[in-house]
Order: C-alpha cells, then structure tokens, then sequence
C-alpha cells in the first residue's frame, strides 16, 4: 500500500486533529491536555512546535479559527476547531497509520547492529545498564497508566500507554536474554580478521591495534 503524501505530516498534527474531535480548543489548552493524558509519551509536545503545526492545519484548510476568548488580563486566544475536510483526513490518515507498517529506524536497533564491535564483557556492561533503565522507565510507566486510568480515563483513550509498556518490556526482555547467553557461552563472537591483518570482533576483547 503505497502511503499518500499530505499537507501535514507531523505527528503533532494527528494529535491535535484527534483533541479537536471532543471540542474546539486554544493551542495552550491543546498542549495541557496532552500532558495531562500522559501523550506527550507518543508525541513530542512542545508549545512552540505546537502552535507551527497548528497553523498548518489552517493552512491546509483541515482546521479553522473558531471563536476567540479571553481569561482575566490575558491577551486573547484564538480556539479551532475541525473543518469538514479536516475530519476526513484524520480519520484518513488514521486509518493509514494503523494498518501500514512503516519501516522504521531506531537508535537501539542500529546500535546492537554492531554489539559485535564491545566486545563480549563491554555488550554485556552495557546491556545491563540499558535494562535497569528500562526497568525505571516500565516502573514511571505504569504508574503513569495507572494515575491516568485512576482518574476514570476510558482505557481506549490512552491504550497507547499500554502498547508503549508492551514494547519496552518486549525490549528489557530480549536484553536480559541476550546478556545470558554471552555469559553462558551460547552467543559467541566470530574471529574475523580484517584486510591488515587485524583481529576484531573476537571472544578476546580489546583487540584493538593486536596484530594476527
């Protein structure tokens, strides 16, 4: 399925698009409720990212200025809310995103590419360090879940926290395993030698600059 190139692309956007869905809202409030709901765990959600991408959902005729408001001595603030063509092209765009997977490049995954390169008792020092802070971020997870779900939140509505726990369980899991089997000998390093003759990647770390 190929993936339809849009006005907006920024994530942000799908994000104010699906708060505007409940009521017309001003950017501030935009960016409290998404702190608030725990999103800003799915989005980066920064005032002033905020308020560019809000301007090219007007831009892109998908929002529109709906009112203005004004509280105590505060300047006034313009709220939005959907336009016809901006509801189709969320639900457009959501439906997109959840039945597409997207190819995807993370840091981690690039990193343990080439966990070859430390060295069995380096992989192993820093997979270590990696899950215990894996296990703090799954910890501050789940009280963030349960803090939101204590306030009679419906679960569907932030059933993203939920995945999100999944996926850094799925990875503190797949760590823990890895770091056992470089200590019991079931994932070895290969001897690879290099055009100069120099060994890397071996069960001996440190070969740096050692001649075979």
């Amino acid at each position: 399925m190929t993936v339809r190139k849009r006005p907006v692309s920024n994530l942000l956007g799908l994000a104010v698009l699906g708060l505007l869905l409940e009521q017309p809202m001003h950017p501030y409030e935009m960016a409290a409720t998404l702190r608030e709901r725990e999103k800003d765990a799915s989005f980066k959600v920064k005032t002033g990212s905020l308020y560019d991408v809000v301007e090219s959902l007007v831009r892109a005729g998908w929002i529109a200025e709906h009112s203005t408001e004004r509280a105590g001595r505060r300047p006034e603030r313009t709220v939005y809310a959907h336009t016809e063509l901006g509801r189709k092209e969320f639900m457009s765009w959501l439906d997109e995103l959840v039945r597409t997977p997207v190819k995807e490049y993370p840091s981690f995954l690039a990193a343990v590419s080439y966990l070859g390169a430390l060295g069995p008792e380096r992989a192993v020092q820093a997979l270590g360090e990696r899950i215990a802070r894996l296990d703090e971020q799954i910890d501050e997870a789940r009280e963030a879940q349960a803090d939101v779900l204590g306030q009679h939140t419906p679960r569907l509505f932030v059933i993203e926290l939920e995945y999100a726990l999944t996926m850094a369980e799925a990875e503190r899991d797949w760590a823990r395993r890895i770091v056992g089997e470089i200590q019991n000998g079931t994932l070895t390093w290969p001897e690879l030698i290099t055009r100069e003759g120099r060994q890397v990647w071996t069960d001996h770390d440190e070969t740096e600059g050692q001649q075979a």
